[in-house]
Formats: structure tokens, C-alpha cells, sequence
């Protein structure tokens, strides 16, 4: 009965906690402010002591779940009617470079130093390089956005006067082995079409295909299981 009771007290804090999310609409740790990252410990906190402690019966926990989805729920729609809550519950974004100048003072309200700073641009912009930066700013979710200096920046299609071109989504036919249909039928084409495909490159089986795709600019492309295909 013990066992039973932790699998059904995990199985219905996890839907909980999935119903949760989709309320919430946060469904990436990237979108996360400090506020939501706390409210998501909160929450797991509630299933977890459903789970270890036995004298916390389940339906307790899905009322506490409930009135603390409940309130935050009512903060989301505070934040976005009104602008003046923002600030509090999400935080502002600072700006720790400007005009190519370090800011200290942002850097010391943000409890950074300058190895973070330059580990931050490093890892999330690829700029391994102060003198690169002519504005970064630190975002409430503790991402770090930054715009490089006009002699640093990479040229645009525009800038270079070149013919722009259109752009296309790729259509996944297959996949493990597997053809989605659905999407086959969306590029217009059948499976006697796909074979067809599948045997310019040397391929008579679909199981043999880890990965493939239709594009309508660069046409059929796929990968074999375990190893590239070079397309004849």
C-alpha cells in the first residue's frame, strides 16, 4: 500500500504540476524570471512533501497547488495590465556596457565581476572580446544581450547589396525509420515518390533512413542510420 501510494501521489503531482505549466505558459527555464523560478521550487516543494511525508494527504497538496497556481495566476494578469508591477515581480533589464564603457555600478547592483561578464558574452553571444561590445544588457531571466560595434558586426544581405532570396521551411518526412505521412502528404508527394527519392541515394528501405526532409529551394535530403549519405 506504501508503494501504491507514492505512485499514485507521483502520478497526480505530475499532472498537477503539467496543468500548472500550461496555465502558466512558461514552458522553457529560458523564460523564467527570478519570481517564476521561485514559484516552481514552491510547487515541487508541495508534491515532494506529499510524497515524503506521510501525514500530507494528496488532496491537501492539490488545494495548496491549486491557491498558490491560483495567485500566481492573478500576479501574470497584474503584470500584464498594469506596467507599474512589472518592475517588482519580473525585475528591469540593466545596462552593464554602454557606448563601449563598462557601467560598475550595474555590474556591483547586479552582483557581477568581469570574468562573469565576459563568461556570459562567451557562452550565450559568441564574443570572446570586451572591445567587440557597444551595448550589453543583462535581462530579468539572467540571459545577457549585447550589440557589437559597427566594425565587429556581421554584414547583412542589405549591407553587402545582394538579391534577397526566399525562404522555406523544411518538411520532415522520416524519422527513425519511420514516414509521417502527414507531412508527405503536406509536400504533395507519396510514398512511391519518397522510394524513388531513396534510391538515388542508394536506399531501398525506409527503416533505413535515420533522417529526411523536403525542401523546396534545395529539394530531398537524408541521412542513413549510423552514418552520413552522400547524396550522387
Amino acid at each position: 500500500m506504501h508503494f501504491g501510494q507514492i505512485t499514485i501521489e507521483l502520478l497526480v503531482g505530475l499532472l498537477a504540476l503539467l496543468c500548472v505549466t500550461r496555465i502558466l505558459g512558461k514552458t522553457q527555464i529560458d523564460q523564467l524570471t527570478p519570481f517564476d523560478f521561485i514559484s516552481a521550487l514552491v510547487l515541487g516543494e508541495l508534491v515532494g512533501n506529499a510524497v515524503y511525508d506521510s501525514e500530507v494527504k494528496i488532496w491537501s497538496t492539490l488545494y495548496a497547488i491549486t491557491v498558490w497556481t491560483i495567485l500566481i495566476y492573478i500576479i501574470e494578469i497584474l503584470t500584464q495590465k498594469w506596467r507599474g508591477t512589472r518592475s517588482f515581480f519580473e525585475g528591469n533589464p540593466s545596462i552593464i556596457i554602454r557606448n563601449g564603457h563598462i557601467d560598475r555600478q550595474q555590474l556591483k547592483k547586479n552582483h557581477l565581476d568581469i570574468d562573469e561578464l565576459q563568461q556570459m558574452l562567451r557562452q550565450q553571444k559568441d564574443i570572446f572580446s570586451l572591445r567587440e561590445v557597444e551595448y550589453a544588457i543583462l535581462e530579468p531571466n539572467g540571459k545577457i544581450s549585447a550589440i557589437r560595434k559597427p566594425k565587429y558586426a556581421s554584414p547583412t544581405i542589405e549591407d553587402l547589396s545582394l538579391k534577397q532570396k526566399a525562404v522555406y521551411m523544411p518538411i520532415s518526412l522520416i524519422s527513425d525509420g519511420y514516414v509521417d505521412k502527414d507531412n508527405l502528404k503536406k509536400a504533395g508527394y507519396d510514398e512511391n515518390w519518397l522510394l524513388k527519392q531513396l534510391t538515388k541515394w542508394d536506399i531501398t528501405e525506409f527503416e533505413d533512413v535515420m533522417y529526411a526532409d523536403w525542401k523546396a529551394d534545395e529539394g530531398f535530403f537524408c541521412l542513413k542510420m549510423n552514418k552520413e549519405v552522400n547524396k550522387v
